[in-house]
């Protein structure tokens, strides 16, 4: 069922507003149902499973337009815009090694290991099983678990631009168990390690505070979303901020359908461009002081917001015409690369840190399944204060990875529909072997946990 034969800007409104309803409903229930809350599951996911449930690809009871894909991977080009301009570290490089070198490795050995086992894993094993699977759909897994829904949508729109449309669908199928898993797993994982001892900052699960469960804040624990930077007799200031990070998504949309116009062959993903594009007017801003008037925090939320809405509409717009083509080898590549992950996180995470392990490994482990906000709940279930310091550490640790997880990101789809895959896997083992290396010369790996 659909309100209008064609796509018009009502037609868009109409989808914004009635996933702003199933946003609306999916807190609601967060709020109220304990099992909701026990499993600490995201209203944007519940609003996503209704509007895949209820919606054209599903019952069809909600007149949704037959965008919600495109949607995804326009929301993710505002993301990555948005990150540049939340920045508010200058670390040099040398003062990341010095402080978070075990931290740094520990978090790209999480993600080339990932990437690389898996994706050869899919090559050669679910190829010789299933050899009409396409070469990349082993990193289906790398690209939802770790990535979560915008890498999901961020792949799967370059895919799709070079004629592999199914790979969004197994992407954002992916990252919804990813954040299943990330949680469900977790909490099993924090109840054991209480009985265990292991936690460092709290010794009974039942000490979480309500407002985690909940999702709602009381008015003691709320704080500011941003301050004002102008004035609103000239511009508003959340405008003015939603306009810096539009302009750099903008730009990256135009780069990339350029190049394309010009190699129709490479298509260079949109969000990677915009990634660009902010890092390119922070220097700008920097250098003629119009930092002064960003402020982090408002962009930041812009960036979150634009999350939220992306996982809705990802996860509403799956296809489960082509979950349920690929069900059996997508079970067992979701079962298999499952184990490998958690070998990489917990047996890695116990070796590269120095203080804290299972606060650290718990962080790590909700992220390279779910989404760094799956990490930092898990965290603030084990560590309610933070004391332990791990986001802290793992934001240095990851400005030399960024750059190297947005390359992975571009290159994979071109290098996978040009037969170049298996090169990309292998040189992401190579990497890894180089980092192990690294942190064996540098006596980072340790034996004493505390």
């Amino acid at each position: 069922m659909t309100l209008f034969e064609t796509f018009t800007p009502w037609a868009f409104f109409v989808d914004l507003g009635l996933m702003s309803v199933l946003l609306l409903f999916g807190q609601i229930l967060r709020a109220k149902i304990k099992l909701i809350q026990k499993l600490f599951i995201p209203p944007s996911l519940i609003a996503g499973i209704l509007g895949l449930t209820l919606g054209p690809n599903g019952l069809g009871w909600l007149p949704f337009s037959g965008e919600l894909g495109t949607y995804s991977a326009i929301l993710i080009a505002l993301v990555f815009a948005a990150l540049p301009l939340s920045s508010t570290s200058n670390a040099s490089m040398k003062e990341v090694v010095r402080t978070t070198g075990p931290m740094w490795a520990y978090a790209q050995l999480g993600m080339l290991l990932q990437w690389g086992i898996i994706g050869l894993f899919g090559l050669f094993v679910l190829k010789a099983i299933w050899p009409e699977l396409n070469d990349a759909f082993g990193i289906m897994l790398p690209t939802g678990f770790y990535g979560g829904h915008g890498t999901a949508a961020a792949i799967g729109a370059a895919f799709d631009g070079l004629g592999w449309e199914e790979a969004r669908s197994l992407g954002m199928m992916t990252a919804t168990i990813g954040i299943i898993w990330a949680i469900c797993i977790g909490l099993i994982f924090i109840k054991w390690a209480t009985r265990k001892k292991h936690t460092a900052f709290i010794s009974d699960f039942k000490e979480l505070p309500n407002e985690l469960r909940s999702g709602l804040l009381p008015e003691e624990k709320r704080s500011s979303i941003g301050n004002e930077t102008t004035s609103s007799i000239s511009i508003d200031s959340l405008t003015f901020h939603l306009a810096l990070v539009c302009v750099a998504a903008l730009l990256g949309y135009l780069c990339s359908i350029g190049v394309k116009s010009i190699y129709p062959k490479l298509e260079l993903p949109v969000f990677s461009c915009a990634f660009v594009f902010g890092l390119i007017l922070k220097k700008i801003f920097d250098k003629t002081n119009v930092s002064k008037y960003i402020c982090p925090k408002t962009t930041q939320r812009i960036g979150s917001m634009s999350t939220d809405l992306l996982v809705a509409f990802g996860v509403a717009s799956i296809k489960i015409s082509v979950i349920v083509k690929y069900a059996i080898p997508l079970i067992v590549l979701i079962g298999i690369g499952s184990v490998i992950i958690f070998a990489i996180t917990f047996y890695f995470g116990r070796k590269l840190s120095k203080t804290y392990w299972f606060e650290r490994t718990i962080f790590a482990w909700g992220w390279w399944t779910g989404t760094m906000a799956m990490g930092i709940a898990l965290l603030r279930i084990v560590d309610p204060k933070l004391e332990s310091k791990a986001m802290d550490d793992y934001a240095l640790a990851y400005l030399p990875i960024a750059p190297l997880e947005i390359l992975l990101i571009t290159l994979t789809p071109i290098m996978f529909m040009n037969g170049m895959g298996v090169w990309l896997m292998v040189g992401c083992l190579a990497l890894a072997a180089v980092t192990i290396l690294i942190a064996g010369l540098m006596k980072w790996f340790n034996t004493n946990n505390e």
